[in-house]
Order: structure tokens, then C-alpha cells, then sequence
């Protein structure tokens, strides 16, 4: 059984392998365009409810209670480290554990508009406002 699965695997490794190869290079970008595309291309999200609706809310949920599945992830309602506002921006920024980090999809007025956002609701009450200059300080 071992030595099937090893076969089976090494014949996918070198398919694949066999298929990249003929595949010939990555495209590149078309020079006349400035715009970014595929998992670094920027958000259009432009507030930080929309933000948190359409990037956060998918692992942190709705109520940012967080979630246990195929993998865990931290609520955001009543977080206590959400106090020092350089946290949430330094992980929105750079990620941590799991969580991707998103400072090349979202601008300095993203970040700071889903942190505040965050920051001032779910139970949070931090009212101090991170500015765009914060995060430019923090990138």
C-alpha cells in the first residue's frame, strides 16, 4: 500500500512537473498598465465596514466572534488587543500565524479605516483614531 502511494505520488510530481514545463513562461504584464492583477492586486473596498464585510468577516465572521474549523481564527469583538492601535495595523499590514498579511492589496487609508472600524465596534470602544500617516510610519 506505502509503495503505491509513493508510486502514485512521484508519477503526479513529475505530470506536473511535465505540464509546467510545457506550459513555456509566466505571462507579463502589459506595460501600458499600471494596475497590479491576481492575490496583490488592490481592493476596492472604500470604507472600513465595506473592508471588514469583504475581506475580514470571511474568517473572523459577522459578528468578529471568530471561528474553529479548518482552522482557527481569533475573535475581534471585545479584544483587548486591539487597545494599542499599532497591533491591528502591524497584522493587517505584515499578518501573523495564519492570517495573510494584506499591505500590498489595501492602501494606508484602507488599513486605517478597517482598524478604526474594528477598533469602535463589536464590543470594542477605542475611540483614538489611527490616521493613514500611522500606518505609513508602521509599513
Amino acid at each position: 500500500m506505502t509503495i503505491r502511494l509513493l508510486a502514485g505520488a512521484v508519477l503526479a510530481l513529475t505530470t506536473t512537473a511535465a505540464f509546467a514545463d510545457t506550459a513555456g513562461p509566466a505571462p507579463k504584464p502589459d506595460a501600458k498598465s499600471s494596475s497590479i492583477s491576481g492575490f496583490f492586486s488592490p481592493f476596492p473596498f472604500q470604507s472600513g465596514e465595506a473592508i471588514y464585510k469583504g475581506v475580514c468577516q470571511g474568517c473572523h465572521m459577522s459578528d468578529a466572534k471568530g471561528a474553529v474549523g479548518a482552522g482557527a481564527y481569533p475573535a475581534l469583538a471585545k479584544d483587548e488587543n486591539l487597545e494599542s492601535a499599532g497591533y491591528p495595523v502591524t497584522v493587517v499590514l505584515k499578518g501573523q500565524k495564519a492570517m495573510p498579511f494584506f499591505g500590498m492589496q489595501l492602501s494606508d487609508q484602507q488599513i486605517a479605516d478597517v482598524v478604526n472600524y474594528v477598533r469602535t465596534h463589536f464590543g470594542n470602544k477605542y475611540r483614538d483614531k489611527v490616521k493613514p500617516e500611522d500606518v505609513k510610519v508602521l509599513r
